[in-house]
């Protein structure tokens, strides 16, 4: 369904379980960058009321995972660190068309986020059926499935909003670059290292 070129080794859940307080760290990180990503778009294509709509319950859901994780690590008497970079995020973002149009950055962006949402979403499934902790099992079960949305609302708005732009051949070219990024991590106890 997800399309990726490149599977993570279920291996990847033997690092997170030496540091559970990374990945939770983490983890409440990437939901409160995808909470902000949707609310740029929605800052940059305020006239798509549709896209507004979804986008903004989208941001909501996101922050309602941050508060989630965050509860997670107190119940857990851990401790919320401090924002972590994205080396992931960071090399697919790099990969975005820049100084197009309107409507070009937009798919793009769109793909991107959908981009994300895929692995995240991977990321969840190989947690939810490899690691040892089963409140944490059900925990990455759950929010595959709603990962699995996101990506999909993102794939559905870029074709929609496509205009001429050929969305299946950049979603290909999007897969085959983030194989070749992927391939560098899976080796760090965060949610795309």
């Amino acid at each position: 369904m997800l399309g990726l070129k490149l599977p993570t080794d279920p291996r990847w859940v033997n690092i997170v379980e030496s540091n559970i307080s990374e990945i939770l760290t983490d983890h409440a990180w990437c939901e409160q960058k995808a909470a902000t990503n949707a609310i740029s778009i929605v800052v940059h294509n305020s006239e798509r009321q549709d896209l507004v709509t979804d986008m903004l319950s989208l941001a909501k859901e996101e922050l309602e995972h941050f508060e989630q994780v965050h509860n997670i690590i107190k119940d857990r008497g851990l401790e919320l660190g401090r924002e972590r970079k994205d080396s992931y995020v960071n090399e697919l973002a790099r990969f975005m068309r820049k100084g197009t149009g309107r409507v070009e950055s937009l798919i793009d962006r769109l793909l991107f986020s959908a981009m994300i949402e895929a692995r995240s979403c991977e990321r969840f499934k190989v947690l939810s059926e490899n690691i040892d902790d089963e409140f944490l099992s059900e925990f990455y079960r759950d929010l595959m499935i709603s990962e699995a949305g996101h990506y999909t609302l993102f794939l559905k708005y870029a074709r929609k909003y496509a205009n001429g732009i050929d969305v299946e051949k950049r979603w290909q070219e999007w897969l085959a670059h983030e194989a070749s990024i992927i391939a560098n991590y899976g080796k760090e106890e965060t949610i795309h290292g």
